[in-house]
């Protein structure tokens, strides 16, 4: 295919140039009726861009025109057989993905660390989770690959599971063999369904780990807008499969995807695409090189760790100042008071970094000396006050396996209580507890609370972590199924 071409942002650009009078939604009349300080800081042309599906313009539920050419143009780019263009995130894709693939009481192989959004999927699906842990990178305190004699062992073990779920690569970078995993579960007939929202990049340059779709995946979600140049909230999802009905697929979208999509999101989905299909490896190489350049610059800090893996996304900059006594939230909110680098994620021990292309040379002079001027500071403190020693806390996705009572869905729609959270111990919770970022639950509904997640609860309040799931966002008080306990 042409992969100069832009179906989407043509349409789009016609549209407004043929100015029709508007008696359509939304209600701006393009840049005619927007607040003037909403158009000094972003603009009439993204007003005007703002559209519905309007004559030429296509329809994301339906396509037949601009849109599916532009869905086709990225399928033969990323080497799908089919791409749908998702407009609320790859949060809907991963729970459209357990739809199409799981019911009522069907099993799915899932790994602890997974996202938020695969609780929303079995929740919708009515599907029974079969947890599974990926390995522990004990030094940095986080989850790392699931390894794949643990999904060969789960699956002999466990004949009735009908799809295994993975997340690769991590928050972290960390990427799973899926090629090895991809073999074990199709020769057993099973689908592999894969959240690559950190790795949409992966498939652009062979300096990176292969993508889930170069791996073997059957339907892959990717986060367009993490890792490439699309708007916030844009993604993508794949299918390469003869194990996974691609109208069950479509069917499922259209449960959990909005009957009025962006068509900012959506054009950004197409420039997107055509960006790296004219500038991709280009661009990763030059992503990769800047990354090489902050891992030698910082090798030098002897209180500083920087993970290296060999199953790692190399652009992906995880940190640690734990051993000079720096806490993963306190580095991070040392590097923005200090010379204000913005980092995307902390966590007890981590400070992670998100490298693209976009960034420039001064981003990464600014980074590594802000790291500097933090550590030099941290030093000079400590010689004047004294060292203070932080013992380093697991992070808070590490978890044994829970005690499954009923489903997320049976939790969900079960009559619930409401009891101090000390009292929740032994009891079945009827909401999730979810420290975000990363968004990886500690507690699903349907499982039963443990003194250890109660005790990983306490940490996440003392470290005023935001905390997603709970009515109650205090945590004083969890809402459990009435009259369900089980003895620990």
């Amino acid at each position: 295919m042409d992969q100069k071409q832009t179906p989407l942002l043509d349409a789009i650009e016609s549209f407004i140039k043929e100015e029709p009078a508007f008696f359509r939604i939304p209600g701006h009349r393009f840049e005619r009726g927007v607040d003037r300080k909403a158009l000094e800081l972003f603009g009439d042309r993204a007003y005007r861009a703002d559209l519905t599906e309007a004559e030429g313009l296509d329809d994301l539920h339906q396509p037949t025109g601009p849109i599916l050419e532009a869905e086709k143009l990225a399928a033969d780019l990323f080497g799908s057989d089919r791409c749908w263009f998702l407009v609320n995130g790859t949060t809907c894709g991963n729970q459209a993905m357990i739809l199409a693939t799981v019911g009522e009481g069907e099993k799915i192989l899932v790994p602890r660390n997974a996202h938020k959004s695969v609780m929303m999927g079995l929740i919708l699906s009515g599907a029974k989770p079969v947890w599974i842990n990926p390995e522990y990178i004990e030094d940095f305190g986080i989850s790392g690959p699931v390894d794949p004699l643990a999904v060969e062992e789960a699956l002999e073990e466990d004949p009735e599971i009908k799809a295994v779920f993975l997340v690769s690569p991590t928050y972290y970078g960390i990427c799973s063999d899926l090629k090895e995993i991809a073999d074990i579960c199709h020769k057993r007939q099973i689908p592999l369904l894969v959240d690559e929202a950190h790795g949409s990049h992966l498939c652009f340059s062979e300096d990176l780990p292969k993508s889930a779709l170069q791996a073997g995946a059957d339907l892959v979600a990717q986060s367009t807008h993490k890792t490439l140049g699309s708007m916030t909230q844009s993604s993508m999802l794949h299918i390469r499969s003869s194990l996974v009905d691609e109208v069950k697929v479509d069917k499922a979208l259209k449960l959990v995807m909005s009957t009025s999509p962006n068509y900012l999101l959506m054009g950004s989905l197409d420039a997107a695409r055509h960006l790296m299909a004219e500038h991709g490896e280009e661009h990763m190489e030059r992503t990769v090189a800047m990354a090489e350049v902050i891992r030698k610059e910082l090798e030098e800090l002897t209180d500083v760790r920087i993970l290296h893996r060999p199953d790692m996304d190399p652009t992906r900059i995880v940190l640690s100042a734990i051993d000079a006594g720096i806490t993963g939230y306190e580095f991070q909110k040392r590097l923005y008071e200090t010379g204000r680098v913005s980092t995307e994620l902390s966590d007890s021990q981590n400070v992670v970094c998100v490298l693209t292309w976009g960034n420039t040379g001064e981003d990464v002079r600014r980074l590594i000396q802000t790291i500097k001027r933090v550590m030099q500071r941290h030093c000079a403190e400590c010689l004047q006050f004294g060292s203070t020693d932080v013992e380093p806390v697991e992070d808070v996705e590490q978890l044994n396996l829970p005690q499954v009572a009923v489903t997320p869905r049976e939790a969900y729609f079960s009559e619930t209580e409401v009891v101090p959270l000390a009292y929740s111990i032994g009891r079945v919770a009827a909401e999730s507890i979810t420290p975000y970022p990363p968004g990886v639950p500690i507690l699903y509904p349907g499982e039963t609370v443990t003194r250890e997640v109660y005790e990983k609860a306490m940490f996440c309040l003392s470290h005023k972590l935001e905390i997603h799931g709970p009515a109650d966002k205090t945590l004083n008080t969890l809402r459990v199924i009435m009259n369900r306990e089980l003895k620990l």
